[in-house]
């Protein structure tokens, strides 16, 4: 796979040697990381505009989905190239100093959730409801809540330990929220928490993982008994929610938030790729030398949504990658999209940086770690506890040691020393700020589509996993097309009614006139 560069156009007053321009695309690198931490906002989708020369920066940009700005517009991100080939953004950034001015900078981005927001303010159909939100307690999630709230629901909040952060958390109280979360809570901290949850009745719970509702169901909690419904956001929320739907033992519906296209399109592609990814590097840049750059080789395990993300952020960063997916039509298209395949154990034993992306427990097993190179690095992206056989490893006599904060050394028995990353925990989530605001202001939408669907049909949905059908993902997609001033077809009125099938399925006419005019007798 070439180098960042490769393809840039040739500067005929740039002498540096090919190692110089290696450096210049970690630079490149490095600045669209900073920016990225700095505003968490997603790179695919903008416009750029460069002042100056810098290959390496134009042709990452492009790689992550940017555009080059149209001649007399603004752009989204602006950029000045100085002498030295380092880069800077142009814009000011957000201030980080409090959480209400995160929040703030959040919500100043989530226009699509703030228009779906409002339409249920004008409907006042959550007025006095009472909803549960159940997710990672970030500015992002904050924001969803406020907007509730400020439709007239009545919002609770809970967040497990390690994905709450508790000055955003008591940003929500001091707006008058009850929130359940405690970045030092115990595993029995956190139970008694999301019971506490549960006891306030709530009518809705918006999950992500489907932590607490399987909670409530193992418990039998009598929240259970009053709740209309539920919505998950995650793939590894929804596959325990479907067993048990399948063992008739799912007692609500749930709406399959993560099914929506304008939710795995753009969430578990662009989100999770760019901040697992970024993620990643980010934490690796905390050592002496970072062992994963542009030419290194990586390993992406799994090429569903998820691993097609983490697969394209690496590759235009300049690294080599191959794909390991056990579904033989995956991996065809990994193949398609450019990627060496190989089986997992071989692939790992080739590269400087394994990432799982299946979301399935034990992905990276014992012997997979085992078969790593010395000195890998092993990350989680959007994943599930011990998807790295954590566990197995300790029985079979591997060690742990600190490093530096987030990365530690698993040292396996008889086998390779390799750097573990947050404990093999969700990487964007664990030891960064989760995914892009723009990303998730679509996410939320659909979680807010969600909330109108169980407003309107909960009471006749029968228990089980529910598609939010087709037409909650064409009035999202209007509004975000119109959030960026483009025209899409059709009206939002015109896209919310009727809520069943797809209007172009249903305007089809089932006549043909392949086999020449339509008869006389077909007419009628």
């Amino acid at each position: 796979m070439p180098e960042p560069d490769a393809a840039a156009p040739h500067d005929e007053t740039d002498t540096r040697t090919d190692a110089t321009r290696k450096t210049d695309a970690d630079l490149a690198s490095s600045a669209v990381r900073r920016f990225a931490r700095a505003t968490n906002q997603v790179i695919a989708g903008k416009t750029f505009r460069i002042r100056g020369t810098a290959p390496a920066l134009d042709r990452l940009l492009r790689d992550l989905g940017a555009r080059p700005a149209a001649e007399g517009h603004d752009a989204d991100l602006d950029w000045f190239a100085a002498v030295d080939h380092d880069v800077e953004p142009t814009i000011a950034l957000p201030s980080r100093g409090d959480a209400t001015g995160r929040i703030d900078w959040a919500r100043r981005h989530m226009t699509v959730s703030g228009r779906l927001a409002a339409a249920l303010t004008h409907d006042g159909i959550v007025r006095g409801v009472r909803i549960a939100i159940a997710m990672v307690l970030e500015p992002k999630t904050a924001v969803l809540a406020l907007l509730l709230r400020d439709a007239g629901a009545e919002v609770v909040v809970y967040a497990h330990a390690d994905e709450t952060d508790d000055e955003v958390a008591e940003a929500l109280r001091a707006e008058g929220l009850e929130v359940f979360a405690d970045s030092r809570a115990t595993l029995a901290g956190q139970r008694a928490l999301a019971v506490d949850l549960l006891d306030r009745r709530p009518a809705f719970l918006l999950d992500d993982g489907s932590h607490v509702i399987r909670l409530a169901h193992e418990i039998g909690h009598p929240a259970l008994d009053t709740m209309v419904g539920a919505a998950e956001e995650t793939t590894s929320g929804l596959r325990p929610l479907r067993i048990l739907a399948r063992r008739n033992e799912l007692a609500i519906p749930v709406i399959a938030v993560n099914d929506a296209r304008t939710k795995t399109y753009f969430d578990n592609r662009y989100g999770t790729g760019q901040s697992c990814v970024f993620a990643i590097l980010d934490l690796l840049d905390t050592l002496p030398e970072t062992p994963v750059r542009a030419g290194s080789r990586a390993t992406v395990v799994g090429f569903g949504p998820v691993g097609e993300g983490v697969a394209q952020v690496l590759a235009a960063l300049g690294l080599t990658v191959t794909v390991a997916e056990t579904d033989p039509v995956r991996a065809l298209q990994a193949v398609y999209a450019g990627y060496d395949v190989a089986e997992l154990a071989v692939a790992a034993s080739e590269s400087d940086l394994i990432v799982s992306a299946t979301g399935v427990r034990e992905t990276l097993s014992l012997e997979v770690l085992r078969a790593a190179r010395e000195g890998a690095v092993v990350a989680v992206a959007g994943g599930v506890d011990q998807e790295v056989a954590l566990d197995a490893a300790a029985e079979a006599g591997a060690t742990r040691e600190p490093v530096v904060p987030k990365i530690g050394r698993l040292t396996m028995s008889g086998g390779p020393t390799l750097l573990l990353l947050d404990d093999g925990g969700c990487i964007n989530i664990t030891a960064a700020e989760g995914n892009p605001i723009e990303i998730m202001d679509l996410s939320f939408a659909v979680q807010l589509e969600a909330v109108r669907m169980l407003v309107d049909d909960g009471s006749t949905l029968e228990p089980g996993v529910h598609a939010l059908g087709p037409k909650a993902d064409r009035v999202i997609a209007t509004e975000a097309l119109a959030a960026w001033g483009i025209a899409a077809p059709g009206a939002v009125a015109e896209a919310r009614a009727p809520r069943g099938g797809d209007s172009d399925g249903d305007s089809a006419d089932p006549r043909t006139t392949r086999f020449g005019p339509l008869s006389s007798e077909t007419r009628s």
